[in-house]
């Protein structure tokens, strides 16, 4: 009996349409488009501006593209993983939100906090249930409403951040194809550099912490970037080693979409050329845990039946992934 492995058997994304451009940026902090433009290689980003609408509200579009394409019933999926940071609510878990707005009445659902790293370690986690045989459908999703805890007086977080929703479905296949190997890591002494000091058990929510501006993402830049850049390449590099592939073997790089200068350092270090870099960071911005799913979602009528892809990212906590799928149709 053929190892059964979890393809991907489709794709599916969400962004709104409300677009904040660089020069909106210069009327709201001290910045200009040159400025943001040279140091993360972002133009603008799309926020969700409707009032009373949520992740869920983004997750929701993009799974439902699937089961159109796909021609299946919510009903259909087994189990639904959110990866996100900014989810509706402390509890319920944002996929029982979106369960229940897809009417998927037969499926469980549960959320992974890993920051811009959650869409891999969600994978990986649908993974395992696709190869143990237990479930046939399950849907990983990456969906973030940055806006929501981005300080727009704060320039150096405010220009990063975006809105969005990617989604993909897993399903059993007996070939060579679908997810084949990841390589996951974390370092919880890095929580220090990005984080959000209040709302949990630690800082409960109080007007102290609210007039200290203490519900919003922080974060030290230069800290940040200089684990993302060796972080994200040296994991990258480490899945192709163990895994007897090169830069030749390998048709797409899909990375986070934090910034230009890391995903170009994690470019050059797999040894491979920007014409197999999928970058979609000018328009979206750093979407946190959709910025892959969104990028299979752009490119997915140039992707092909075989091709090798590997997915890389890096995130707050620390938390930090490559994953090598090999592609299924």
């Amino acid at each position: 009996m053929n190892k059964i492995t979890a393809a991907i058997t489709c794709v599916g994304g969400y962004v709104p349409e409300t677009k904040l451009t660089n020069f909106d940026l210069e009327k709201m902090v001290d910045t200009n488009d040159e400025w943001i433009r040279t140091r993360t290689g972002i133009s603008e980003r799309r926020i969700l501006r409707e009032p009373g609408k949520a992740t869920s509200d983004m997750a929701v579009p993009a799974i439902q593209e699937i089961l159109r394409k796909k021609n299946l019933q919510a009903t259909d999926i087994d189990c639904i993983i959110c990866a996100t940071v900014t989810p509706d609510m402390v509890f319920p878990a944002t996929a029982n939100l979106i369960s229940d707005k897809l009417g998927a009445t037969n499926a469980f659902g549960f959320d992974i906090g890993a920051a811009c790293s959650g869409f891999l370690y969600a994978l990986t986690t649908g993974t395992a249930f696709i190869e143990s045989g237990r479930y046939k459908k399950v849907i990983v999703v990456g969906a973030d409403k940055m806006s929501a805890i981005v300080d727009y007086t704060d320039r150096n977080t405010c220009i990063i951040f975006g809105d969005g929703a990617g989604a993909v479905l897993l399903e059993p296949s007996t070939d060579d194809c679908g997810v084949k190997d990841s390589l996951l890591k974390s370092d919880g002494s890095g929580s220090k550099f990005l984080y959000m000091k209040a709302g949990g058990s630690l800082n409960p929510a109080s007007m102290e912490t609210v007039m200290a501006r203490e519900h919003y993402a922080h974060q030290e830049g230069q800290s940040v970037f200089k684990f993302a850049v060796k972080g994200m390449a040296d994991v990258s590099a480490e899945l192709l080693d163990k895994n007897n592939l090169t830069g030749d073997d390998i048709a797409w790089l899909v990375p986070h979409q934090a910034n230009l200068r890391i995903i170009d350092a994690t470019a050059n270090r797999m040894g491979l050329t920007k014409e197999k870099v999928m970058i979609n960071i000018h328009k979206y911005g750093n979407t946190t845990a959709a910025t892959i799913p969104l990028c299979l979602w752009e490119w997915e009528n140039r992707l092909n039946q075989g091709d090798n892809i590997v997915l890389a990212a890096f995130g707050g906590g620390f938390t930090w992934g490559a994953t090598w799928v090999k592609w299924a149709y």
